[in-house]
C-alpha cells in the first residue's frame, strides 16, 4: 500500500473519530448539565449569564427531593410497572414474533402487515379509547392501568420476528425430527439463541416505561399510585420552579437506566445488529 494510500485512510479514521467524539460530547452534556444544576443553589441555577460551576455542592438537594415528595414509593411503583412490562413483552412479543417468523399458517404476511400497520398511527390517538377502556374496567389510578397496555408491541414483536428469522432452518427441523413440537422449539431452542435479541427488546421497554410520562398522568392522580415521571413533574411549581431539586430527582430517576445500558450494551448493540440481517 502507498504512503498517499496509507494517509488518506488515516485522514478518514482520524474525520471518523473527530465526528464520534463531538457525537459524544452533544450527548453527554445534557447530563452533566443536570448533575451540576443539581448540586447548585437555587440563585446560582437561574443566574444569567449561567453559571457553569457552583460555589460549593449543595447536596442536601438531594434529601430535599425525599421531603418534597414519597420518592421511595414513585421508585417502587416505577420498578413494578416496569418489570411487569418488560415481562409481559418478552413472552407475548416472542411468542407472536416466533408464529410469524417459523410457522406457516394462512395469511401470516397480512396479519404481520396488519400490526406492523399500528407503528405508523400515533401514539395519542389511542389515548382516548385506552383511557375509556381503564375506566369502564374500574382500573383508573391504579398499577393495573399503567402496566396492561403496555403488555405487548408491535415493534417488540416486530424486533423479535426479525431476529427469529435469521437462524438457521437446520435447527428446528433437527428438533422437529427428534419429537420436539412447536412450543418446544420456541422455548428450549430458539428463546437461548434470541438472547441478544431479548435484552434489546428489554432495555427498549425499560427506556419506553420508566421514561413514560402522559399516559401516568393521565389515568393516575392518586400520589401512592405515581410513577417517578409523573411524580417529579409535580415539582413544578406554578409561579416558581426549583430548578436544582428537579434536577436532582431526575438525576436519582436516571442512574437505575443508565447502569442497565452500560452492563447490557453489548448485546443491546448485537441484538439491534442482527434484526435486519435478513427479511
Amino acid at each position: 500500500m502507498s504512503t498517499k494510500s496509507v494517509n488518506q485512510k488515516s485522514l478518514q479514521i482520524g474525520g471518523i473519530h473527530i465526528i464520534l467524539i463531538l457525537g459524544a460530547i452533544m450527548m453527554v452534556t445534557p447530563f452533566i448539565w443536570m448533575f451540576l444544576t443539581s448540586v447548585k443553589t437555587l440563585g446560582e441555577s437561574t443566574a444569567i449569564p449561567p453559571v457553569l460551576l457552583p460555589k460549593a455542592f449543595q447536596w442536601s438537594n438531594y434529601t430535599k427531593v425525599f421531603v418534597n415528595l414519597p420518592f421511595f414509593t414513585f421508585y417502587w411503583n416505577t420498578f413494578i410497572t416496569t418489570l411487569v412490562k418488560v415481562i409481559g413483552q418478552l413472552i407475548i412479543c416472542s411468542l407472536a414474533a416466533y408464529a410469524f417468523a417459523r410457522i406457516a399458517f394462512p395469511g401470516r404476511h397480512f396479519f404481520f402487515i396488519l400490526m406492523l400497520s399500528v407503528l405508523m398511527v400515533p401514539g395519542q390517538v389511542f389515548l382516548i379509547p385506552q383511557y375509556m377502556i381503564m375506566k369502564n374496567l374500574g382500573w383508573l389510578n391504579s398499577l393495573t392501568a399503567l402496566i396492561v397496555p403496555g403488555l405487548f408491541s408491535a415493534f417488540g414483536t416486530f424486533l423479535l420476528r426479525q431476529f427469529f428469522m435469521t437462524l438457521p432452518n437446520e435447527l428446528e427441523e433437527a428438533a422437529k425430527l427428534d419429537g420436539c413440537n412447536q412450543f418446544r422449539i420456541y422455548w428450549q431452542i430458539m428463546m437461548p439463541l434470541a438472547k441478544s435479541g431479548m435484552i434489546a427488546l428489554a432495555i427498549f421497554t425499560m427506556l419506553w416505561s420508566w421514561n413514560d410520562l402522559m399516559w401516568p398522568l393521565i389515568v393516575n392522580s392518586s400520589p401512592d399510585k405515581m410513577v417517578l415521571s409523573a411524580g417529579i413533574a409535580f415539582l413544578e411549581g406554578e409561579h416558581k420552579t426549583n430548578y436544582t431539586i428537579i434536577m436532582a430527582g431526575s438525576m436519582m430517576a436516571i442512574l437505575p437506566m443508565i447502569i442497565i445500558f452500560f452492563i447490557f450494551q453489548r448485546s443491546f448493540i448485537q441484538g439491534i445488529a442482527f434484526t435486519g440481517s435478513k427479511s
